[in-house]
């Protein structure tokens, strides 16, 4: 057995300690230290260059970058609850649009721009006053949750992604990323529309109390710190903690927030446990690139027949079913990306994040879903049951858009 295939076959090792792990309902923090311990004993790293990878990884400005802006979108959903501006866009909607779909289907997306997985419980009221009795319970938790979280496939305000990309080296920019995702999102509302929303009425059967003028400016109140944030670093290309951090300092003056007000903000948005497990997949990360191993997989990828795309696709749906998307990014994506040419990393990202984004709409782990399948009392594979046809025929999507983005040199 040569060099590559035992690397390899490590590698693989160190995968299934993180399933391992996770299949034992560990923290996702549990699952990542015992891979790196995993790793450096099965790869026999040196003392010292298990040292030098563990302090880059602790100390790197990517790392500290992750950091600041998990705190700061934690900061600034916290001051969005204050002040109710989340539930506040669903009423805005009913005012403007007077369709049962939308409110199905852009409340619970618009909602689920900030990462906070008690979203999902704001949701599900929302998406059972618009389908009424046209959807069956399932149905109906299924369609919560999966336009819920739409926007966690592309919205760079989601930790994951911000990793993935930073992951790629500066072969993705957030920018290119935002601009190639839109087809995907588009495809994602159309799916779900296609599988269920078609079933329910537009009309609500209601009338709405104030003009459309006045709803309209209810939504910008509700969203605008989301919307400029996205604008921020669209178009202006600026750090995601930049853009965060701006629309936090605007909204403390657009909302006259008090200084006893923004006090505990500065406690609870430190969300020790998840920003201890982000920091330790950083280090993770860095020894692993240690090993070398990354170096050697396009040597191993030439021995196997299937094309590596696929491969790679493969992994990232199957994986993160069992493992969750944060595990099988920081795991596989810097090997994906080595795996291809630097001009054309795009198409693969994409694809990759698709499927990491879509496994995990049917995966155990995502904590969103238990959350929303206890919100409906009905058990967790009743939920993911009725998600899959709508996983299916996104997956067919996502694999038709990376043929068309090859296809055109991207």
């Amino acid at each position: 057995m040569n060099a590559v295939t035992i690397a390899i076959l490590k590698l693989l090792a160190v995968f299934a300690i993180i399933i391992f792990v996770m299949w034992r309902k560990k923290p996702l923090l549990y699952a990542i230290i015992a891979a790196t311990i995993g790793t450096v004993l099965l790869y026999q790293l040196p003392l010292k260059d298990t040292a030098e990878a563990v302090w880059k990884g602790a100390t790197s400005w990517s790392t500290i970058q992750t950091l600041l802006v998990f705190y700061c979108i934690t900061f600034l959903q916290r001051m969005l609850e204050k002040r109710g501006n989340l539930r506040s866009s669903q009423t805005a909607l009913n005012g403007l649009f007077n369709n049962r779909r939308i409110n199905a289907s852009l409340a619970p997306f618009l909602l689920g721009c900030l990462p906070a997985a008690s979203t999902v419980l704001i949701c599900g009221p929302i998406v059972r006053d618009s389908v009424g009795d046209y959807l069956e319970t399932d149905e109906k938790a299924a369609v919560t949750s999966y336009f819920r979280h739409i926007s966690e496939c592309f919205l760079p305000t989601y930790t994951t992604i911000f990793i993935a990309i930073g992951l790629t080296n500066g072969a993705v920019s957030v920018s290119g990323f935002l601009l190639g995702m839109i087809p995907m999102v588009i495809a994602l509302f159309a799916t779900g529309y296609i599988v269920y929303l078609r079933k329910v009425p537009k009309d609500t059967g209601m009338k709405a109390e104030y003009s459309k003028g006045y709803y309209c400016k209810l939504l910008v109140q509700s969203i605008w710190t989301i919307a400029l944030a996205i604008i921020l670093i669209l178009a202006f290309n600026l750090p995601v903690y930049i853009a965060v951090l701006i629309c936090i300092i605007a909204d403390i003056f657009v909302n006259h927030f008090s200084l006893s007000e923004l006090k505990p903000f500065v406690k609870t948005a430190f969300e020790g446990r998840l920003m201890l497990s982000t920091w330790m997949i950083m280090i993770f990360k860095e020894v692993l690139s240690a090993t070398g191993v990354i170096s050697i997989l396009p040597q191993f990828f030439q021995t196997i027949a299937i094309p590596t795309f696929l491969v790679y696709a493969l992994i990232f749906l199957f994986g993160t079913i069992v493992a969750g998307s944060q595990a099988m990014v920081v795991l596989c994506m810097p090997m994906a990306m080595a795996s291809v040419a630097y001009e054309h990393s795009l198409p693969l990202f994409i694809l990759l994040m698709c499927m990491n984004y879509v496994a995990m709409q049917v995966s155990p782990v995502h904590i969103c879903l238990t959350m929303c399948a206890e919100d409906y009392k009905i058990p967790l594979s009743s939920l993911i049951a009725k998600t899959i046809p709508m996983v299916l025929i996104f997956i067919a999507l996502a694999f038709g858009y990376y043929f068309l983005l090859t296809a055109f040199g991207f």
